[in-house]
């Protein structure tokens, strides 16, 4: 009754076959650690070549100031042959490119060299005021970041209220007046009319801990409320404008009161610009405390640099300025470590 060949009943995957799927390979998310470690090298090579740009234009730009050491240290009645003798002794006779390479050289194997006006090796010196001014100015970031950060989010909490104007206005105060003038004020109330604190000095590690940190106190809190000041201000305003991105409107349409979303969502992601502002808070405390330590006669690296320059001791300037440009550096990359941990699109870009 069937005419032709019988039919044979195939799968419908056979006789209705349908073009592959085309596999695309998912992509190894990398772990954390690996692509945080490229993008540390990749840092850690550009930075590198801003030290040595920077030893180069620290070193030039010493040694063509106008003025000799070796006929500051003799005077003015000193003969030509004696300046030429001290010259050669402390080897100034020889030409700059010759003079840079021995300085770099001798600072990669810990030698900085020998103070022109002492005579003693600039390490030592170095050694005995760091640390003067490293801890001042950690006790000065501190301070300045244990005042900040509920300023800011109190302010940024409480937008367009009396708190918000209160802290503003402080802030706005902190800011125009001159640490050095905050720093006599200091010294009048606390050191002359209350007698808490010492007026100046420092009594060395030798003496305690609690004994030095009291002799700091005053110089740190000189330098910590200004730039409390300006963390509290841009973490305020960092703080406003993650407040009004579109996931921190998720989180609240999913019942979290705008306190919870602040803390949970909005302070980490607001922490770009404070890591940024707190990075170079250091660098300047470290390096620029010239003034305060002037104030205060404190022996730190600012008051060495500032003896160094009115002594001509080129050697000194040279190698504490190279050691804080270090600092800076040091500091820049630790900040940028903290960005790609804070922010992971900065570890796939690096």
């Amino acid at each position: 009754m069937f005419s032709g060949t019988c039919p044979v009943f195939l799968p419908a995957r056979l006789w209705n076959p349908r073009p592959p799927r085309a596999t695309v390979p998912r992509a190894t998310p990398h772990p954390i650690g690996s692509a945080l470690l490229r993008y540390a090298l990749t840092r850690l090579v550009s930075l590198g070549a801003s030290l040595i740009v920077a030893s180069m234009v620290i070193f030039f730009a010493i040694e063509i100031v106008p003025g000799d050491p070796a006929a500051y240290m003799l005077g003015m009645n000193a003969t030509p042959e004696t300046v030429a003798a001290l010259r050669a002794e402390l080897g100034l006779d020889a030409g700059p490119a010759a003079r840079y390479l021995g300085w770099v050289g001798g600072m990669i194997r810990g030698d900085f060299g020998t103070s022109y006006t002492y005579r003693t090796p600039v390490a030592e010196m170095i050694g005995d005021r760091v640390w003067v001014s490293l801890p001042l100015a950690l006790y000065a970031l501190a301070l300045s970041t244990l005042i900040a950060f509920p300023a800011g989010v109190l302010a940024a909490s409480r937008r367009g209220t009396a708190a918000d104007a209160g802290v503003m206005g402080a802030t706005q105060l902190g800011v125009a007046v001159p640490n050095f003038w905050f720093a006599m004020l200091l010294v009048l109330v606390f050191a002359v009319n209350l007698r808490w604190f010492s007026a100046g000095g420092f009594p060395g590690w030798d003496a305690g801990f609690w004994t030095a940190m009291k002799a700091l106190t005053l110089p740190a809190i000189a330098l910590a409320l200004p730039q409390a000041s300006i963390l509290a201000r841009v973490l305020r305003s960092a703080l406003l404008d993650t407040l009004g991105e579109d996931f921190i409107r998720t989180a609240r349409a999913k019942g979290l009161t705008r306190a919870q979303a602040l803390w949970r969502h909005a302070l980490r992601n607001a922490m770009i610009p404070v890591l940024t502002i707190i990075g170079l808070q250091f660098s300047f405390l470290l390096a620029g405390a010239i003034i305060i330590e002037n104030v205060f006669f404190l022996p730190g690296l600012g008051r060495l640099v500032f003896q160094a320059i009115s002594q001509r001791d080129l050697i000194v300037v040279e190698s504490v300025v190279m050691l804080l440009v270090l600092a800076v550096i040091v500091v820049t990359f630790a900040v940028d470590l903290a960005y790609a941990w804070v922010d992971p699109r900065l570890r796939r870009r690096g």
